[in-house]
């Protein structure tokens, strides 16, 4: 995990808006910074903060080899088959970084050959000075983030990591039109550069549609898969996929809330972290408030999978303290992003203040595959519960993703997502509709099934029901929501409808907790909902007006 950030274009200013917006993702890379002109490129600007995780001596970007002399690289990721492209293309390597495989692929088939051979997540910009091109490409699930503000008028092309990182320059674009928004998953684009420094989008295309084989090679031949154990398919490909995600040289962790997603994670982990002979016992850690269900559920898996298990209890006043925070760290107004970002939030900062952990792998991604959200027991045809599906991992970066990210990288440390590798998702949406659907009122049937063995984990937590968003860090008879809505009363004093409805027509605010959050993200975004967040996440097919799973009739949790 690092931050990077580059701009192009800009004639007014560019000293200043190099080190004051540059530094607004310090939080990204606390190890060391850079921030660099080129000589060769007139008007444009290079930053970089940097986590060091793979590489520490040789890892500081821009990255500039000596065989491509006129190429310069700013990647944000972790490329898992790095080591095996190396030796398939017989590539000389002059660091031991993984992210230098790009400017061999690029020098040796173009962009084209970069995004298609990449196994793991990044956002990068690649910039060509020889051809005068810049470069710019981001995973197909888009869990490393790049914001990009372009103004076809002005010329100016900025990317970061994090639209903080670029919201203050928009003030330099003297009245030409620009665009603010995520740079979208699955997707490169080139920028022709002119003599003056000015960029100009020539290219946008899709590499990769979600559900497709990978073009890669992968770490398990398909062709060794079983035919017929779907079971087995499953295990062994989670099962390395967080054997990928074991690539580091910091401490490394897991996000254990008792569910089922993280459990499985953490007890993957545990095992292959074993078997690698680690210098150290994986760190879990879980939050909640007193004895709520996910603290009791993540005990009894920590103590059944042998972790070096934290726990972090947090009060009404802790959520008081951070809510404001939580939404400038988010970048957005989404009610269920926020809500289930709290919790997360504080883990991470207890994690960056009283441990060495600084790698974390979290069960994310996990529902959007296996139509874990209670609402898909109302799909009304399997078609319908895989189209949702899709739909929730197309969009994952703007929500679920997008928490992940921005809750941990407030606090310096760098995520892994192992249920969305590239392998691992197209297998499991490979398989039939109606065996992926909640089977007997169970989500994700087909997965705890997978798992059903070897004593992995408890059969209680493996069986467990799905808690509703945030309510397993608080208590059955207070979810966290109420305490936030509390919190947001004594803040609001007054909430009309139909004024708010005339101020802000996109997402329209229809409680006082949603006018707040999108008051403060105005504050922070003055302006760009519609691009940070085209809709608030709800559940589907269900009348409701409130997206905790409390008020859909499942939801069970409160039963057990």
């Amino acid at each position: 995990m690092c931050g990077i950030w580059a701009l192009f274009g800009l004639d007014t200013n560019l000293p200043q808006q190099c080190s004051s917006s540059f530094t607004k993702i310090k939080h990204r890379g606390p190890d060391a910074w850079r921030i660099e002109y080129d000589d060769r490129l007139k008007h444009g600007c290079f930053g970089f903060h940097r986590l060091a995780i793979v590489d520490s001596l040789h890892g500081m970007q821009p990255m500039k080899i000596h065989q491509y002399p006129h190429q310069l690289l700013l990647c944000n990721g972790e490329l898992y088959n790095y080591k095996e492209l190396r030796a398939q293309f017989g590539f000389e390597f002059e660091t031991k970084c993984d992210v230098e495989i790009i400017l061999h692929l690029y020098n040796h088939g173009g962009i084209e050959n970069v995004v298609k051979n990449l196994d793991g997540v990044f956002c990068f910009i690649l910039v060509d000075l020889q051809k005068q091109k810049v470069f710019i490409g981001r995973d197909p699930y888009g869990v490393r983030p790049g914001f990009r503000l372009y103004s076809e008028g002005a010329g100016v092309l900025g990317i970061c990591s994090e639209a903080k990182g670029l919201i203050s320059i928009t003030k330099e674009m003297n009245g030409n039109k620009w665009v603010l928004e995520p740079f979208p998953p699955s997707t490169f684009e080139e920028y022709d550069l002119n003599d003056e420094g000015s960029a100009k989008l020539s290219r946008r295309e899709k590499y990769y549609n979600i559900g497709d084989r990978p073009a890669f090679v992968p770490f398990i031949p398909y062709e060794s898969l079983s035919s017929t154990d779907v079971h087995h398919n499953i295990r062994a490909l989670l099962t390395q996929s967080c054997k990928k995600r074991l690539m580091a040289e910091r401490r490394i962790g897991c996000l254990l809330s008792g569910g089922l997603d993280s459990s499985l994670i953490a007890a993957l982990t545990l095992k292959l972290a074993k078997e690698a002979n680690l210098p150290y016992t994986i760190q879990t850690f879980a939050i909640g408030m007193g004895d709520s269900p996910d603290i009791i559920a993540a005990r009894q898996v920590a103590k059944h999978i042998g972790s070096d298990h934290h726990e972090i209890i947090f009060t009404e006043d802790d959520v008081k303290q951070i809510l404001d925070d939580v939404i400038y760290s988010l970048e957005t107004p989404d009610i269920t992003t926020i809500r289930a970002s709290v919790g997360m939030y504080i883990i991470a900062r207890y994690i960056l203040k009283n441990t060495n952990t600084r790698v974390l792998l979290s069960g994310e991604g996990a529902d959007e595959l296996g139509q874990g959200y209670i609402y898909f027991r109302d799909a009304p045809s399997p078609d319908a519960g895989h189209e949702e599906s899709l739909r929730l991992l197309k969009d994952i970066y703007m929500y679920d993703g997008l928490r992940a990210d921005r809750t941990t990288s407030a606090h310096s440390l760098e995520l892994r997502v192992p249920f969305l590798d590239l392998q691992f998702t197209s297998y499991y949406l490979s398989l039939s509709k109606e065996m992926r659907q909640p089977q007997k009122g169970i989500e994700k049937h087909l997965l705890r099934s997978a798992f059903d063995y070897d004593n992995l984990l408890p059969h209680n937590i493996l069986w467990r029901h799905k808690e509703a968003f945030s309510d397993g860090v608080a208590s059955v008879k207070k979810s966290l929501f109420q305490i936030i809505q509390e919190i947001i009363d004594s803040r609001i004093s007054e909430f009309c409808e139909n004024t708010i409805a005339k101020q802000y027509t996109h997402c329209t605010p229809k409680t006082k907790e949603q006018l707040y959050y999108r008051q403060k993200f105005e504050e922070f975004y003055p302006d760009q909902i519609t691009s940070f967040c085209p809709y608030f996440w709800m559940p589907k097919w269900i009348n409701v007006t409130d997206p905790s799973a409390r008020f859909i009739s499942h939801y069970a949790a409160d039963k057990e």
